[in-house]
């Protein structure tokens, strides 16, 4: 496996980073205050539309890669993406255990099937990761497949990079303290009880064997190209207007945010028939 991930890291486009991130070095005393968040969101959101404008008015295409403890704010995170855009702009794929017949294909099978469409941007809430994570932990994958899975990844994600499509990677951590309190919140009301699973139980009951995996998942798979952004997020203000600017910044560089211009003709039909000068 070293030499195999070695000879991948080698190809100009999967150069892994000299440094990857680490949840070790991780400042999690981060926040914001209310009003700063407020204004700080709305800002973003409007950047967000004129990116999916953009997008959908040039055929761009973009995936983003969420990833984090269980309650660390991925949902949060979400609904704050959707609300300011056009859905025909945006999808959201939750990735749960893998139907019966998508355990038939390669496990990237069900990720290949939904990459986005021309002028899409594709959310997935937990990903092909969860090979090297849950599947690793929980003994899905067998310790070749997973092993083997680090250099496999790579390499898809280096044929969506190649295709056009632009790849955000993003991990949210939050401490075990922060989680058992969020845990607690959840039980505790009846509204967001359905939220709170037995697997989040049994996950936090091997948390340090999901710190060992997460950091080799950095290490592996964190390239030049492609790295991952890992966001400390026991303050959900602090994450969501981290993450939400790590989108923007990722997939608007080099990309035209103009709106697009109108046809000659339509625009002249609209406006006579619209009264305007």
């Amino acid at each position: 496996m070293a030499n195999n991930t070695s000879r991948l890291s080698r190809r100009g486009s999967i150069r892994l980073q000299d440094r990857p991130p680490s949840l070790v070095r991780l400042d999690m005393t981060k926040q914001v205050g209310r009003k700063q968040y407020e204004n700080k969101l709305a800002r973003l959101q409007v950047r967000l539309k004129e990116l999916s404008l953009a997008y959908q008015a040039q055929g761009r295409r973009a995936v983003i890669v969420l990833e984090g403890w269980d309650a660390a704010g991925k949902g949060g995170i979400i609904r704050r993406l959707h609300w300011p855009l056009d859905p025909r702009g945006l999808k959201v794929w939750p990735i749960a255990a893998p139907t019966p017949d998508e355990l038939e294909h390669h496990y990237l099978y069900r990720f290949w099937t939904r990459l986005p469409k021309s002028g899409q941007i594709v959310v997935f809430d937990r990903s092909w990761y969860g090979r090297v994570l849950v599947e690793r932990i929980e003994g899905h994958a067998t310790t070749s497949e997973w092993q083997r899975a680090y250099a496999e990844i790579n390499e898809f994600e280096r044929l969506l990079d190649d295709d056009g499509i632009r790849l955000v990677k993003i991990f949210l951590h939050i401490t075990p303290e922060e989680q058992l309190a969020r845990f607690r919140a959840r039980f505790n009301d009846p509204l967001k009880r359905w939220k709170l699973s037995r697997e989040d139980l049994r996950n936090r009951a091997r948390w340090a064997d999901y710190e060992v995996a997460i950091e080799e998942m950095f290490r592996k798979t964190s390239t030049v190209r492609r790295p991952w952004i890992v966001i400390p997020a026991n303050n959900k203000p602090y994450a969501r207007l981290a993450v939400i600017g790590a989108i923007v910044k990722r997939l608007a560089d080099g990309v035209d945010l103009a709106p697009a211009q109108l046809d000659p003709g339509f625009e002249q039909r609209a406006r006579k028939l619209l009264g305007l000068s």
